[in-house]
């Protein structure tokens, strides 16, 4: 009789245990160019050793992680299109935003350059140089942040990119350097990726540091008024670390090749 109570308590705390575990999983709907530039890697693994909490990261572009989290996939989002983010919180899907960190955009190309776009200062001037050269150009083409910001550049520059020069890949930063590296084709892609990246044949940083390149990351908790099933708590914890001393150090010092890929800036406003 003893020994069917142990092993009906042994069966009780084991399903307790594997709820617990569970409950304590979020999955954050993530932009591709924090996984590619190996961030996660680097503070994810600390974070849940302290908290006890598992980070489920599903890496895709912004536009879709916002689909994603707006269809109930996620408890948040870790995104970097700013009018996007403002209309999912406006919309209710998310209850608040709230800046993390941030680097910049560059423009890569042929070492040769054939646009001759290198030492320009204006990302507009060097994007109208690379289309009146008809130089090859990748987009990502994928609705992700990185992909609306090109087209709003492209925009204020007047100029709507087509034709045989420009090419829309429709894929993450990694799958769409690695084109552009084999088409040896000009690009717009995020600082961390480009750092990480390890297939750049000959290409290289051509234009960079227009304030316009600004790149700024937010962290969006999903609405548990939207979805009642969003794991809140633990979303709040992870945004506790997140914008927490800690955190700033491990974002700060989080280098490649010496350089640093991204900037804390939780708490500055924004």
């Amino acid at each position: 009789m003893f020994g069917k109570l142990l092993g009906a308590t042994a069966v009780a705390v084991l399903t307790t245990g594997a709820a617990w575990a569970q409950d304590q999983a979020i999955i954050v709907q993530s932009t591709t160019s924090t996984a590619n530039s190996g961030l996660y890697d680097h503070i994810l693994p600390i974070f849940e050793n302290e908290t006890g909490i598992r980070v489920n990261v599903v890496a895709v572009g912004t536009g879709q992680a916002i689909r994603n989290a707006e269809n109930c996939d996620g408890d948040v989002l870790l995104v970097h299109a700013k009018p996007a983010e403002q209309a999912f919180v406006a919309a209710g899907y998310g209850t608040k935003r709230t800046d993390l960190m941030y680097n910049d955009f560059v423009i890569v190309g042929p070492e040769g350059d054939p646009a001759g776009i290198g030492g320009m200062e204006d990302v507009q001037d060097a994007l109208a140089r690379i289309a009146e050269a008809g130089a090859l150009f990748a987009s990502r083409g994928d609705d992700s942040g990185t992909h609306k910001k090109e087209m709003a550049l492209w925009h204020e520059t007047g100029i709507a990119p087509g034709g045989d020069w420009y090419r829309a890949v429709g894929a993450g930063m990694g799958a769409a350097l690695n084109t552009a590296s084999g088409m040896n084709a000009y690009i717009m892609a995020d600082r961390a990726s480009w750092l990480n990246f390890g297939n750049k044949g000959d290409l290289a940083v051509l234009h960079s540091g227009d304030p316009r390149l600004f790149n700024q990351y937010a962290y969006l908790p999903v609405n548990p008024e939207k979805h009642p099933h969003v794991k809140a708590d633990a979303a709040q914890r992870l945004e506790d670390w997140l914008t927490s001393q800690r955190a700033a150090e491990l974002i700060d010092g989080y280098r490649l090749s010496g350089e640093q890929l991204f900037t804390f800036n939780a708490g500055a406003g924004g």
